[in-house]
């Protein structure tokens, strides 16, 4: 066989049975192998950034990685901001990237590019396949390297020579291409837990902040049983989580504000942080006379659990030590009634409260007109919320295509800016072309109203012409249920309370890709 089917074949031994690509002429033996590996399911995206994307939601869902195939530096380049969110989500993925064939590469063709610099700075991993005999190898090498706790990317760059030799043995035959399998998380160390325990037996008031594999169900419910064990200790989650299970019967986990100023008043009196799954909580930027690092005065921090570490265990050993007699607080059943008259970002949240479907999936990139939707969403039934994690915006439509192709039994809900959803509104397409259960509802306020917030902060003067111009997105005003039935996925559009929770029964109702625009004021 050649080195491009010894890939294939490789990654789906490996249990990478998913492709998101967007491929050229450097890829196209891998292409083409693509029939001879019934295994592996092909997806296409019409634009490198949901390929990406896609393949975060994917790996998110599953704990397993997807590959996203990509033609050479550029193709690279467009997807990197939605790698830049998988990392920042310590997604399990691999990238494939093809690049020119090795005897070509000193003639600098036009499409030439240094792949590993591009690659570099979103990867945990990164290698060249330089012998077609090696590229089997080489593709389960960059699996294990994607699985390492909690995950990462992993980029494989495929010359296209190398693909296009026969020279490649079957993964089979290789014992170093045989499937990796997922390593456990670390253990904490029992000094770890014993420096902890003291902090949190000194009985001054305490924040665990918890993050990734911390926002699951079983570190939920062991953190919950510390909490009303001891009177002291408060519990906050990371302001964007790569995935975060609540809802009704599950431990309800305040989220920490984006705002600087509003992170700051939730911490304060914190005397002890304990960090389980998260970092130390800073700024998202710098402002005039603000300090850039949210911890208050006095307060010191913990580093209970890292990304990779057993944070479920821990937290259960910690719970155990301290509070075996606790039990965890969960969320009670609670749902909003349905408003009624002028459609807000609040009504809005009522709406999508109220009529959420039990194991939905919700991909939020709401922004601004989403800051209801926490409280509104706390008591509906059991659902998984993933965030804009890297605050590389462009990423909820992809990323729904990813969680919906991986948990084809479940509805998925995009919640989407307008702004944001331009920047990859040809996800509607492949959510069409895979008739995929989602359901994107768009938040059309008409403007980058995240923006117009931050120039109100860091001036003292009114924005004028110029500067409203670069905020507002009318003239001409985005038509999103055009732009959606132009891609095949059927729209409608919300003037009212009413007629969105009219539109949205309707689409849940029914299996397929659906899209309501909601038009809402911004700050509403």
């Amino acid at each position: 066989m050649n080195g491009a089917e010894s890939v294939i074949r490789t990654l789906a031994g490996c249990g990478v049975t998913t492709c998101f690509a967007n491929a050229g002429t450097t890829e196209i033996y891998l292409v083409a192998a693509l029939d001879a590996v019934p295994e592996m399911r092909p997806v296409l995206c019409l634009f490198e950034g949901v390929a990406t994307g896609a393949a975060d939601g994917y790996g998110r869902m599953t704990g397993r990685p997807a590959a996203a195939l990509l033609h050479l530096g550029p193709g690279l380049a467009n997807g990197l901001a939605n790698l830049h969110n998988a990392r920042r989500a310590r997604t399990p993925l691999v990238g494939v990237i093809g690049d020119h064939a090795t005897y070509h590469k000193r003639f600098d063709a036009p499409l030439e590019s240094d792949i590993e610099a591009l690659a570099g700075p979103v990867s945990g991993w990164v290698r060249r396949c330089a012998r077609t005999a090696d590229a089997g190898a080489d593709a389960a090498d960059a699996v294990a390297a994607a699985m390492i706790p909690p995950g990462q990317i992993a980029t494989l760059i495929l010359p296209a020579d190398i693909s296009w030799t026969d020279d490649a043995q079957s993964a089979a035959s290789q014992s170093a291409a045989s499937p990796p399998g997922a390593r456990p998380p670390a253990p904490v160390p029992d000094q770890v837990i014993d420096q902890v325990a003291a902090a949190i037996r000194s009985g001054e008031p305490g924040t665990i902040l918890l993050g990734g594999y911390g926002l699951r169900r079983p570190a939920l419910e062991a953190a919950s049983r510390l909490a009303s064990g001891t009177g002291t200790i408060r519990l906050l989650a990371e302001t964007f989580s790569a995935r975060h299970e609540r809802g009704a019967g599950i431990p309800l986990v305040e989220r920490l504000a984006y705002r600087g100023q509003a992170a700051a008043a939730q911490l304060k009196g914190t005397r002890h942080l304990i960090l389980a799954g998260a970092r130390a909580p800073v700024s998202f930027f710098a402002y005039p006379g603000q300090p850039s690092s949210l911890m208050p005065p006095g307060c010191e921090p913990h580093l209970l659990a890292g990304p990779g570490d057993d944070i479920a265990g821990v937290l259960t050993a910690l719970a155990d030590l301290l509070t075996p007699d606790a039990t965890p607080s969960p969320a009670q059943p609670a749902r909003p009634g349905l408003p009624e008259g002028d459609l807000t970002g609040k009504a809005a949240a009522a709406v999508i409260g109220a009529l959420m479907p039990e194991g939905a999936i919700v991909c939020d990139e709401a922004n601004t007109s989403g800051q209801s939707l926490p409280d509104t969403t706390a008591g509906a039934p059991p659902h998984d919320w993933l965030s804009l994690t890297g605050g590389a915006i462009g990423q909820g439509l992809p990323l729904a295509t990813g969680a919906a192709i991986a948990c084809p039994d479940r509805p998925v809900l995009a919640l989407e800016a307008d702004g944001s959803a331009m920047y990859t509104i040809s996800a509607l397409w492949t959510h069409a072309r895979e008739q995929l259960n989602i359901t994107t509802i768009i938040f059309a306020n008409r403007a980058y109203a995240i923006l117009a917030m931050e120039l109100a902060q860091a001036s003292t003067a009114a924005a004028g012409q110029a500067a409203q111009n670069l905020l507002d997105l009318s003239r001409p005003t985005l038509n999103f249920t055009a732009l959606a039935e132009g891609m095949g996925v059927p729209a409608s559009r919300a003037l009212t309370s009413g007629g969105l929770a009219a539109q949205l029964r309707r689409a849940l109702a029914e299996p397929g890709p659906h899209l309501i625009e909601a038009v809402i004021p911004p700050f509403s």
